[in-house]
């Protein structure tokens, strides 16, 4: 068998193709490589060539990955995790001078947690720093935290996000999880409403209820528990963010179960009220994730090393 003839290879092809596979719009793609559209195409067209496959297909909203580029995903993540590793190794991090930019995975009630303190700390150890959030949310109708987030461990292996921070409890072994706080929900409802003068089961079940929801699935976190206690609630709404669902509860007679320390950091500024959830619900242990590998990575090891959260 012939070896491949690597001099037709170039290695900022492997980076040209994480990129598009990360945006899936060679516009988007152009942009964070410094780089002109019909430069992205001309390589694209270079890539196909290289591997005798399509590997990315237009669509009217941008590109999707061939079968073959997804194969090729990790592999492509794994190379370019030892390249920027030996050129990290020959060049120390230096959070203070870097322009690095970092992508960072997570539900919006836990981003706009952990957000404030990370660009205050920036702003003073690394002000060239830049940091891009990518929404993340649960597999819909998948029982199981670990499965429901296997998303975010999928985007972590290809590296199309750096740090994933979401509630699960445990990661497989080629994963490093670090506990950054403990989060359970509460009931948020406007000034003056009713419900925080009498929130027992009865008055909950009576009110009407929006859930964050992407789908718009007319379920939540709470209703198998309400199932199993013979009851049941009215999902008048349902909004695709947490942060959507504050300013309706604080304009509405709505209410809504969020996680708790996301209300108390902006009960104030939505006038809300805070009532315990009369379901039975266990907290959640909130988990920054990163792969082994990434972590060689010096920069991301930094930027895992920093999160936390307020307070």
């Amino acid at each position: 068998m012939m070896e491949p003839d690597l001099s037709r290879a170039d290695l900022n092809l492997l980076v040209l193709f994480e990129v598009v596979l990360q945006e899936r719009h060679v516009g988007r793609a152009a942009e964070r490589l410094n780089l002109s559209p019909s430069a992205v195409s001309h390589g694209l067209g270079r890539l196909r060539r290289l591997l005798n496959d399509p590997v990315f297909l237009r669509t009217p909203k941008g590109v999707v990955p061939t079968a073959r580029a997804l194969e090729l995903a990790g592999p492509v993540a794994d190379i370019l995790a030892r390249v920027r590793q030996v050129v990290a190794s020959a060049e120390p991090f230096d959070p203070a001078t870097t322009n690095r930019r970092f992508i960072i995975g997570a539900p919006d009630g836990v981003s706009a947690v952990l957000l404030p303190t990370l660009l205050e700390m920036l702003a003073t150890l690394a002000p060239g720093v830049d940091v891009g959030v990518r929404q993340l949310l649960p597999l819909p109708g998948i029982v199981g935290a670990a499965r429901a987030w296997q998303g975010a461990l999928d985007d972590l292996e290809s590296r199309a996000i750096d740090v994933a921070v979401v509630p699960v409890e445990e990661v497989p072994a080629r994963f490093v999880a670090r506990t950054l706080y403990e989060e359970n929900f509460v009931i948020a409802t406007r000034a003056g409403h009713p419900f925080a003068a009498d929130p027992t089961l009865d008055r909950y079940c009576e009110m009407r209820h929006v859930v964050v929801s992407m789908t718009g699935d007319a379920e939540g976190l709470f209703d198998e528990a309400l199932a199993r206690l013979g009851r049941s609630r009215r999902i008048a709404l349902t909004v695709p963010n947490f942060m959507q669902s504050m300013g309706l509860v604080a304009a509405t007679d709505l209410i809504a179960a969020l996680p708790r320390k996301l209300v108390e950091m902006h009960a104030a500024r939505y006038g809300l009220r805070i009532s315990a959830l009369p379901v039975p619900s266990c907290p959640n242990r909130i988990q920054a994730i990163a792969t082994k590998a990434s972590l060689a990575d010096p920069g991301v090891k930094w930027l895992f090393g920093i999160l936390r959260a307020p307070g």
